[in-house]
């Protein structure tokens, strides 16, 4: 009987070595931002993100956005954002710039939490975490898109909105980007059934209006883009030729903050500069 109860000892500990070791307890006052998988946080030591000065051509959209987040850090009544339009605008990059402005003004006292989409199902349990937590939350989720056929992910984001059993806690807001205001998926124009196409934009815009901002970015004028380069080579102490930006942004068919940086860092590796 000693010989099989030691024999079951041994087992159990070699089973103990096996398996992988508990993931470290994450600090949710040490780091400025983190990235949720589903089901556990990883820090971030540094939060990267452009000047807000830099971010030209959305001077009204970075004003909301920026006051919006300066509240939450403050800790007064703010916003859930949904931040949506025209790709390479700087939807994220004022987001995170935001998040910085806001942490220099209230030192450890906000921080972002990026989610991805593959993510979303373990949101609820990011709640539950933050919400015992003395410090304010923007739960990041950016790119979102949801299938017309799936149902779960926008009854989940409305359960978080709408103030229901898994609504998000007082510390926390959310903060989304989507190439649509109705979020919908980059297919959905392609539908067969136009009727039923216009009952998934519908609900879709439905529950967009549940974010107290909706905010649209859309496609840069001419004068905005070469005002963005202008604004980054002042800042490099780069020149540039205006008919060469625009070529530039002729071949690739947009113009665009994204498209813009693109040009500048250009510009910089012809001059041999680093930025």
């Amino acid at each position: 009987m000693i010989d099989q109860i030691e024999v079951l000892n041994r087992i159990a500990d070699a089973l103990e070595r096996l398996a992988p070791p508990a993931a470290p307890q994450v600090d949710w006052l040490a780091h400025p931002a983190y990235v949720w998988t589903g089901s556990e946080a990883r820090g971030v030591a540094e939060l990267l993100a452009p000047p807000l000065g830099l971010l030209r051509g959305i001077e009204s959209q970075k004003e909301r956005v920026v006051g919006n987040v300066e509240r939450l850090a403050a800790g007064h009544a703010a916003h859930d954002m949904l931040l949506w339009g025209s790709r390479g605008m700087g939807k994220s990059a004022v987001i995170r710039a935001s998040i910085v402005a806001a942490q220099t003004a209230h030192p450890g006292r906000i921080a972002l939490v990026q989610v991805a989409q593959e993510a979303l199902h373990g949101v609820t349990a990011l709640f539950a975490l933050l919400g015992t937590v003395d410090r304010q939350f923007l739960v990041f989720i950016d790119d979102l898109g949801f299938e017309e056929n799936d149902g779960a992910g926008p009854r989940l984001l409305r359960s978080w909105l709408e103030g229901g059993v898994e609504a998000r806690p007082n510390n926390v807001r959310l903060a989304v980007t989507a190439n649509r205001r109705a979020i919908v998926s980059r297919s959905m124009s392609e539908q067969d059934d136009p009727i039923n196409a216009r009952d998934v934009v519908d609900d879709r815009l439905a529950l967009a209006d549940r974010f107290g901002l909706s905010i649209g970015f859309h496609n840069c004028d001419q004068p905005s883009y070469l005002a963005i380069i202008e604004g980054y080579a002042q800042q490099f102490g780069l020149t540039f030729d205006e008919h060469d930006a625009l070529e530039w942004s002729r071949r690739r068919g947009a113009r665009s903050g994204r498209v813009a940086w693109q040009y500048v860092t250009e510009v910089a590796g012809r001059a041999g500069k680093v930025i």
